[in-house]
Order: structure tokens, then sequence, then C-alpha cells
């Protein structure tokens, strides 16, 4: 185990491995880390998310669903993502005492979320205030085959009780998010075992409909009698034992409708018998249909049964991981923390709506609104482009749709183009808050919308990568030209003329590394700009000769005459980059190397960022780094640099960066670098930092939600460092790194419409050789480990 944490934190993970490396294991309840075990155990399919809160709830619970795309209005921040009605409640009271973990006495406790399944199970044993003593068994999942669909079933056994129990399901109409009302219930109602809901959001006036029913069914004395009461349930009577089956909807406006939940059904339990609960609930917006609602009990009347509903989602994800799996033998840590990582992206990865994007916290938690950065374009969209293209197409196609807001925000500078919000919502409009409260009542201000522009490039750097892997030169053609060509306009008026120096500056910028504000040719920046120019006449070539329409079109349309591809070419070889031509060391903005030295070794033992330690305006005067930023570009261009360069680069800047407790975004990158000097070992330590910051809450925050950065870079540690992947022309090569720990590394990759499968296990003689076989329906890329 890596020792970069809590000893009580690595004795948690060592009791949340199995050793098949698929499943997360919870094997004590302590409400101490009742928020973190939240985040941890959360589900998505796409379309929301859930946090792992409990069915019967608890004091203090941080409860959360959050659907793509579902934004209210809000001070300060402009917009954030809504809490929705809480669908997960399912109440359960033994003789009149509720059933909870706070109550009580837990004798026995176990909580599993199956990655390979999609499934969260919670066994307990309990024993009741009055002494009686009863077994649960909670199933869920959020359906990835019918993403409106969602389910629980819980088994209620008794061993020593004998007398009533009442079951209760129904919504939380109206939560708010993290204190803020957004809901309007507009409707709602039960009857018999069914209850809906129609609420609508305050400001954005976004409808939901939801709806749900129980089925519940007490086991019978003998299998004949529970045969005949389910039969009977199924046709929605009451059995000979009591079992009840909602099997058809009222409408909303029905006359029984009572405005709560449905009222407790009472069942009598004897010793050893057991009672089924199960609970489906759909799920719709006016995002998707203009009567949510009807469609929510719509779709709730045909719902087949829960093991039926199980079934689907359990083949939709055998397909997705077929696909997805990483595969690492000899590192039993390693194996569920990279399959953990992938898990939680591609549960937030939206499958029908190119609308909505990915957010930091993907769609478990509630910090930084769900807004989204350029964490989804250059730490998530790999994974999902070399595996799931058409989601990466999704992806990318939200930021075609938000080119609106990109270009008035550029106007509002009084700039040209498109330049894109540091933190888009719906219209791609700037949504970063200006200014915010601190906790002794003042204010600060916060500058990244307005100079953390390397954005807007990497969102074409996002669109370029995407096309060279997939082919994909319809989207090409009808977005994705677009979109690099109206940034580069952008670029050309944001560019200044240094006519001391004779060369182009991009001045007052934040890089990567957050640390420093308001600085002057951040390295990052001004090189990934120039890349952005030459990329942008690359993609106005391939017009021309490809698409005349399409290049006449968008000539006319964006401006772009001859005398501006020839200032592209200008800018792009005079911008100004200060490089030390016998190292190859990079200043990382004009001035870093004149800032104080502070030896991080000093702060070994802190609990902390530098940044809190020093403030942030003392930080500012240092070359602390909270991130990469010089080694950030050495990955994303690793090809224009040589190994002479990377070095110099690596010894220096990575003394300087906080890994510990600086931007999660970091580590996985330090990783990547690591291993193209190979140095492995170091990559291992880098890599496990990012692999284990949600399971093992590393940074203390893992309780705010999913780092989502972090878990795509963990699958580009893995491929492009570990497995040594490189892209030429012809396709996937391999140069494995892996650590001494490993003995085996396999996963796929899709590249141009071709399978690739990458397994270190195959031994070819010649360590250099690269086997592809061909088949009818993929080519397998294997290489053996050197």
């Amino acid at each position: 185990m890596l020792n970069i944490s809590s000893d009580y934190n690595c004795k948690q993970t060592q009791q949340m491995i199995d050793t098949f490396g698929w499943q997360i294991i919870e094997t004590e309840f302590n409400p101490s880390v009742l928020h973190h075990k939240e985040t941890v155990f959360s589900l998505g399919n796409g379309y929301l998310g859930t946090r792992g809160t409990f069915e019967e709830g608890y004091p203090q619970e941080c409860t959360a669903t959050l659907i793509h795309g579902l934004y209210d209005d809000v001070p300060i921040g402009y917009t954030e993502l809504v809490n929705c009605p809480n669908w997960l409640p399912l109440k359960i009271k033994i003789a009149g005492e509720s059933f909870s973990l706070h109550n009580g006495e837990i004798l026995k406790y176990e909580r599993r979320l199956d990655l390979r399944l999609g499934l969260i199970s919670r066994d307990i044993r309990w024993q009741s205030p009055k002494g009686d003593t009863l077994e649960f068994h909670f199933e869920r999942f959020v359906s990835l085959s019918d993403e409106h669909t969602l389910a629980i079933r819980c088994e209620i056994t008794s061993i020593d009780f004998e007398g009533e129990i009442e079951i209760e399901g129904g919504f939380v109409a109206e939560p708010d998010t993290q204190g803020i009302e957004h809901w309007n219930t507009l409707n709602e109602g039960s009857i018999n075992n069914t209850s809906w809901l129609h609420s609508q959001t305050l400001q954005s006036h976004i409808q939901l409909g939801i709806a749900s029913k129980l089925v519940i069914t007490e086991e019978a004395k003998n299998k004949n009698q529970h045969k005949q009461g389910k039969e009977e349930g199924e046709k929605g009577t009451k059995g000979e034992e009591g079992n009840f089956s909602q099997s058809s909807t009222p409408p909303p406006n029905s006359q029984f409708a009572t405005p709560h939940s449905p009222l407790p059904t009472p069942h009598f339990l004897t010793r050893g018998q057991k009672v089924v609960v199960e609970k489906i609930v759909t799920v719709f917006t006016s995002r998707e249909t203009q009567t949510p609602l009807e469609l929510a009990l719509k779709h709730l009347d045909t719902a087949p049964s829960y093991i039926t509903l199980l079934a689907a989602h359990i083949a939709a994800w055998d397909r997705v991981w077929q696909n997805c799996d990483v595969q690492v033998e000899g590192d039993e840590n390693a194996q569920l923390s990279i399959r953990y990582n992938i898990f939680q992206l591609l549960s937030a990865a939206p499958h029908h709506d190119d609308r909505v994007s990915i957010a930091p916290k993907t769609l478990s938690g509630y910090p930084y609104r769900g807004h989204i950065f350029w964490d989804t374009e250059i730490f998530v969209l790999p994974l999902l482009t070399y595996t799931q293209p058409a989601l990466a197409r999704n992806l990318l196609t939200y930021r075609y749709h938000t080119l609106g807001g990109a270009r008035r925000k550029a106007q509002e500078l009084g700039l040209n183009g498109a330049m894109y919000a540091w933190e888009s919502a719906t219209t791609g409009d700037e949504v970063t808050p200006r200014w915010v409260p601190t906790s002794d009542g003042g204010v600060i201000r916060i500058w990244c919308g307005d100079i953390e522009v390397h954005i807007t490039t990497d969102v074409a750097y996002a669109v370029w990568n995407y096309w060279k892997s997939t082919g994909d030169d319809t989207w090409m053609r009808d977005y994705g030209a677009e979109i690099i060509l109206d940034t580069a306009v952008f670029w050309e008026s944001r560019v200044e003329w240094n006519l001391e120096r004779q060369s182009y500056d991009i001045r007052d910028v934040i890089g990567p590394d957050e640390n420093h504000d308001h600085v002057d040719n951040n390295a990052f920046t001004n090189i990934m700009v120039q890349w952005h120019l030459e990329t942008a006449l690359e993609v106005w070539n391939w017009l021309l000769k490809n698409h005349p329409s399409k290049y006449s079109k968008l000539r006319e349309q964006l401006n772009i005459l001859p005398v501006r591809l020839q200032r592209w070419v200008e800018i792009a070889s005079g911008l100004h980059v200060n490089q030390d031509p016998e190292t190859g060391l990079i200043e990382q903005f004009e001035g870093f190397f004149q800032l104080e030295d502070v030896n991080l070794a000093n702060f070994a033992d802190r609990t902390t960022s530098m940044q809190a330690i020093l403030g942030v305006e003392s930080t500012n005067q240092t070359q602390i780094l909270k991130q990469a930023d010089v080694l950030m570009l050495l990955y994303l261009l690793r090809s224009r640099f040589d190994q002479k360069t990377k070095t110099s680069n690596w010894d220096y800047y990575t003394p300087r960066t906080d890994h510990a407790y600086g931007s999660s975004l970091s580590p996985a990158i330090h990783a990547l670098v690591a291993c193209e000097l190979g140095k492995t070992e170091e990559a291992y330590t880098h890599f496990m930092r990012a692999a284990l910051v949600d399971l093992e809450d590393t940074r203390r925050n893992a309780a705010e939600g999913i780092h989502a950065a972090s878990a795509g870079g963990v699958w580009q540690a893995i491929v492009f460092g570990f497995g040594g992947v490189s892209i030429t022309e012809n396709g996937p090569v391999a140069h494995p790194n892996l650590p001494p720990n490993w003995t085996r590394l396999k996963f796929k990759l899709q590249w141009r419409n071709q399978w690739y499968e990458f397994d270190s296990n195959t031994q070819i003689e010649e360590d250099s050789h690269v086997e592809i076989s061909h088949d009818e329906h993929q080519e397998i890329l294997q290489q053996a480990v050197m």
C-alpha cells in the first residue's frame, strides 16, 4: 500500500478491496466518514447521478441527485446544477420504530459497489431499541440500458421479531441545493402503491416529472402459496399472503390523488419470514419532453419487473466493460482503483445528449456548481475518444452548441472570434463568479473567468485529437472545423506585438498553475496557441481540398481572408517563449525564475496546501506550483520536445510542485512525464496519488464529489504512461514502462474504427517488435514487456 494517507484510510481501503478487483467493499459503518463514503458509492448512468446516501436516511447526510443540464439561477455563481427531488426514500418501521443506522444496534454491516454490474448492495443485521433483530438486504441501480429508470430492492427478514412492519416509499419533493431553494411543486399525489411528483425550477422553469411504484411481496408459508400470491400480486390484487403490486398508474389529475407519499403499507411478520420491497422509479424533464410527468407515468406503467430491469442494466455495463476495462495483475490496489476511476467517468458521460458535458465533480457533488471546465477536454475526453468515441463526440458537440456564448465573451472584451468561458453551463456564456465571499465577511476577486484563457486552445486541442483518432470527417466538417478556426480568430486579436523584442506577447493571463495570476507569456499558453494557429491552417487547407462548399461558407462567415492566414503564420512563429537553448529549460512565465525559491521538503508534515499555509498573495511571489504547467505542456505536445528538454524541466519543476495538496489534476500528469523519462518508480508514486484520491480521500476533500479530471488522468497514465502507447499515422505502437510489481497490463483502444488490444503478457522475442494481427472484427496490438 502506498503510504500517502492516514493509517485509518489505508486500513479502510484494504477493507474495500476484494480479490477479483471489481468490488468496493465497506465492512464497517463509520459516521465520521459519512460524506466521503457518499461520494465513493455514487451511481450514475450518463443522464443523472445520485450520491451514496441511504434509503432510510441518516442525520446530516448530504443527499444529491443531479441531472445533466438541469440548471437554475443563483446569486454570485450565475447558475448551478440543481439538487433534484430525492428518489431514494424507503421508510421502514418495525413495531412503530423507524429502521435507521443511528438508532438501535448494528450487529453486522457490509456495503458493496460492484463496478462490473453498476450495482450497490448493503447487508445489515440490526437490533431495534426494543431488542428485535432483523436483517436487511438493499440493492439499487440507475439503469444504463434505460436512463430514465431507477430501481431499489430491499429484503427484510425477521430473525426473532413477530409483529407489524410498515413500508413507505416516496420522494423528498423540494430539496435545497446547499441552502438554496430551486423547486416549486406543481402537482403531487399517490394512489395505492404508486406516487408521482411534478415540479418546476424557480428561475429557469425546467419541469421535472417523477413517478414510482412499490411492489411488496411477503414470503409465503409454502412454495405453492408463494407462487399463487405472486401471480395474483402481479395482477394488481391482494394475494393470499398479502402480496401487493401496482401494475398500472393513474393520470396525474386523478380524483384519488393525495398530496403526499403513499400511505405506509402494514404487514405482519413472523420469525424467519421475509418481505421483499421493490421500488421502481421513472424520471423525465422538459429538456427531453414537453410533458415530463405524463411520460414518467407512462414509462412507469410499461416498466418490466425489477429483475428484468436489472438484467438489461447489467448487460449494458457488460458491453461497456468489454471495451473499457483495464486489467492489471500483481497490484490489487491499482487494479481496483483503476476500474473505479473508469467507472465513475463512464457513469457521468451523456449517451443521448450533446448539449451537456461533464463537470469536475461529475454528477456526484455540488462544488463548481456543475459548470464545465477544461477538465473535460484535456483529462476526461481521451478515455472516451479511444474507447467510446460516440460519447466523446457528444461532449465536443456541446462545445459547438456553446460557440454563441464564446463569441459573446470575446465581443464583450472587444476581441474577435470565439473565446470559451472558463466556466460554462447551458449557453456557453461565462459563469465564473467574479467575487466570492470569505469566511470573515469580506470578498475575494476571482480572475479565472477573465484571464485563464488557455481553455480556448484546450477545446481546440480536444477537437483535433478526436478527429485524428476517429477519422470522423463528417463531424469535423460540420462542427469541429468551425470551433478550431473561430478560436484561432480570437487568438489573432488577443496577442500583442512587442516592438522592443520584435515578438508577440500574450500578457495578463493565468496558466494551468493557478498559484500565479496576472502573468505575462505563460509558456503553456503561448506554445499551445502556437500549435493552435498552425493546426487551424492545416484544417483550413483540409477544408479547401476536401469540402469546398464548407470552406466557402466559413470563409464568408468567419472572414478568413489570405491576410488573416498570413497573420496566423507570423504569430505562430513569433510568440515569445523563454527557453534556454543549451538545457532546454523553459521559464513558466516572464519573471518566474526571479521569484522566491521555497524548499517544500521543509513542509513535509503539513495537511493542507501551501497556498493555505502561506496565503494567496505570498504564494504568488514564490516558485511553488499548484500543478503541472510546463510539464503539462511537455505531455500534451510531447512529440515536439526532446528528452533533454523533458529531463531538465522535470528536474526543475517537480520539486517545486505541491503534489500532496495542490491540484488533483497534477499527479497523473507527473506520472505520464515520469514514464517518458524512464522514472517508473516515481511515476508509480504519482499515479497512485491520482488513482486513490477518492477511494482513500488522500486530499481530504473527497466528500465533495468525484475528482473527474484525476480519474481521466489515471486512464491516460495507464495507456500512454505505463502502457507506453503513442499514436502514429499507421496506428498505435507501444513501448511499455510497467512498475516492478505489475506482472501484466491489458487494455483496448479504438483508432479509426479498428480495435487494438494491448497485452503485456504476450511474449515476443524482439523487444521493439509490434505484432498486429487482423481478423474480421478488430486488429490486435501486442507488445512484450522489455
